[in-house]
């Protein structure tokens, strides 16, 4: 049962998309003060568990921090912070009273999740004008499975966007796009993908590529097409200011861009330098800036990723005034020590809070202050190339995923979880990211492979390739500067080749999880306690996830491990990818166990009862041949294998 309670004058975000009359009364879970502003308080059990918050910091229990909705560009995750790219308000409190709680609120939002006090749960925001949906199941797994149907159907990609992607902030040239292609191909070592950061285009211009570095694009983008690889660009937020570029031009002349409240145009420096940010709130300018995304579509192009969609904000005119003040007043005093003041205050130049009330957006004709719906940008950005790509190409899927996000952006693409580092615990933080992203709708998703920041290792990108061949979008990604960290870059490739080659015999059975929880409002990824509600150990397990109906993994997350603990709700086969392509296969019994798994193996668990079809590997996609398959684990069982043609709309 799902009851809504209107407060005040709420923004209309469309992330429901189904009808839900205003409930009369008052919530019975919690109590509601709108004193200063919105706050729900609601005494925990001590056994109580949360989950939800979508893109959101530590585990998948949220129990005992403070997390704010407030998309943020920060690609820094570690413990302490609050904040991370996507704002994703729904919650399910499961125990002695089980509910789930959608605070659709486009603005900044505190889940102080027994952080304060550890009996404690506290929501609170500045302006008391929301829709507040308060969801009664069975149980968490029947919550999300009603949040699922009313925010609408998850975003569902082409067929080839489940192959291997590799990515790297730096490729430039044809050559050095090609020379990706020629590592894989000659090491045969599996791949669909590979993506352009922004040094393809133009001086960092929306929809233009550097035509000195690319004479011909659609030629080059056929002749990767004959290689069976799809180019995916990248698109960020902010257009060039500069005359003669004709995005510039035309959304200046129609006023499509973000304005300042005296209706100038908002400037903000980010990766062009100075920019306008589109008003994709305004659906005139939305329609307008995905219209653009057919200049790419029509070279050949049929995959996207939006980036930079906080909006992410290097500095702004003001700011920079304000710190040149102060620096005059600092000078000004004798003996002032810098310490880290100066530093302190040049850093705030980037993505200031101050700066997020200096422009406005038009809805409705009304002037709405950006901060107040700072999070539903990146939804528009992105539903701004959906809704085109419906026009552009009705009847063909567009792979397409973004940065930031909220509730509702589901529906237009993915995500990947943004700028991570090469790091152990982001490794260990992608796993436990997923089901809370599904229970948002969020299906199409994936983290940088390896890592995007720092110098990654061998193993590390091994271990987390084991994961990436379970996660929709698998994407090698690092940043400048960093180690190179492409698959045949390091020795003893046939172990790469191994591990990527296990994604593409598990594909069949990948995407038509995939594709059943997309088409019935289900979740891909689960936690062990939504399949396993009466066990109490389940529960506590956070680095084991469910999969489909069928599967359990269990991935190796530690470095120098040579294996891990795992727990059985249930008995299980234990199944190991063997590098020499053998598949290993043991029973286990219910209960706690340690399994080995090395560097060049990738494990995972099928359940009693159950099998699963494999194939042999592919280097692409279109390589796949279904005449291969066969099935594994408890083969007197049946599986129903969905399938299509991987790119017609549906």
């Amino acid at each position: 049962m799902i009851q809504k309670y209107v407060f005040g004058n709420p923004f209309d975000t469309e992330a429901v998309v189904e009808k839900i009359s205003p409930a009369t009364g008052t919530p019975q879970y919690g109590t509601i003060s709108l004193e200063n502003g919105f706050h729900l308080s609601y005494e925990m059990d001590k056994n109580d568990i949360v989950y939800g918050l979508g893109e959101a910091n530590r585990g998948i229990n949220k129990k005992g921090f403070l997390y704010i909705s407030n998309c943020s560009d920060d690609p820094n995750h570690t413990e302490n912070k609050n904040s991370l790219y996507g704002a994703h308000n729904f919650i399910i409190v499961s125990g002695k009273e089980t509910f789930g709680l959608f605070l659709d609120y486009p603005g900044a939002m505190k889940f102080d999740i027994g952080y304060t006090r550890q009996d404690k749960l506290e929501i609170s925001c500045e302006d008391a004008d929301l829709d507040l949906y308060v969801i009664e199941g069975e149980n968490a797994y029947d919550i999300v499975k009603q949040f699922r149907k009313i925010i609408g159907r998850s975003y569902i990609p082409p067929k080839f966007a489940f192959g291997f992607g590799q990515s790297r902030w730096g490729y430039t040239t044809p050559e050095d796009f090609k020379n990706v292609v020629k590592g894989y191909r000659e090491n045969h070592v599996p791949i669909d993908m590979v993506y352009m950061d922004i040094d393809y285009m133009q001086d960092y211009k929306d929809f233009t590529v550097n035509e000195k570095n690319f004479p011909d694009f659609k030629g080059f983008v056929d002749e990767m097409k004959a290689e069976n690889i799809h180019l995916i660009p990248i698109i960020d937020a902010g257009v060039k200011i500069e005359d003669g570029y004709d995005i510039y031009e035309e959304g200046k002349e129609k006023g499509y861009f973000c304005k300042r409240e005296d209706g100038s145009d908002f400037v903000a420096a980010v990766w062009p330098g100075w920019t306008h940010f589109p008003d994709v709130l305004n659906p005139e300018a939305r329609a307008w800036f995905g219209g653009k995304y057919e200049t790419l579509i029509s070279q050949g192009i049929d995959g996207f990723w939006n980036d930079m969609n906080e909006p992410a904000i290097f500095c702004t005119p003001e700011g920079v005034e304000e710190v040149k003040d102060f620096m005059k007043d600092f000078l000004k005093k004798e003996n002032a020590a810098p310490g880290f003041i100066l530093g302190d205050k040049v850093g705030s130049l980037a993505n200031n809070p101050e700066d997020y009330k200096r422009f406005y957006h038009e809805v409705n004709g009304q002037k709405v202050r950006h901060d107040k719906v700072h999070n539903l940008y990146g939804f528009n950005m992105t539903r701004a190339a959906g809704e085109a790509f419906q026009k552009i190409v009705p009847d063909k899927r567009i792979l397409m995923f973004s940065r930031s996000s909220y509730i509702g952006m589901h529906r237009y693409g993915g995500i990947w979880t943004g700028d991570n580092q090469s790091w152990w615990s982001h490794l260990l933080l992608n796993l436990k990211m997923m089901p809370s992203l599904n229970m948002c709708g969020f299906l199409y998703t994936g983290a940088d492979l390896g890592g995007f920041g720092s110098d990654t290792t061998r193993d590390l990108v091994l271990r987390w390739l084991a994961l990436g061949v379970f996660t929709p979008l698998m994407r090698n990604h690092a940043a400048l500067g960093t180690r190179e960290q492409e698959c045949y870059q390091f020795e003893n490739i046939e172990d790469f080749r191994h591990v990527i080659g296990v994604r593409y015999r598990l594909l069949p059975y990948l995407y038509s999880e995939y594709m059943k929880a997309a088409l019935n409002d289900d979740m891909y990824f689960k936690p062990l306690a939504f399949e396993y509600p009466e066990d109490s150990m389940a529960a506590q397990v956070e680095d084991q996830l469910m999969i489909g109906n069928e599967i359990m993994i269990a991935p190796v997350y530690t470095q120098n491990a040579t294996g891990r603990y795992v727990y059985l709700p249930e008995e299980m086969k234990f199944i190991k990818f063997m590098p020499d392509g053998s598949i290993f296969e043991e029973t286990l019994e219910k209960g706690h166990h340690y399994v080995e798994v090395g560097l060049n193996e990738v494990p995972l668990f099928i359940r009693s009862g159950k099998c699963i079809p494999v194939v042999d590997a592919a280097e692409c996609v279109d390589k796949i041949d279904m005449a291969t398959k066969m099935m594994i684990g408890y083969t007197d069982a049946e599986y129903e294998l969905y399938e299509d043609d991987g790119i017609s709309a549906l």
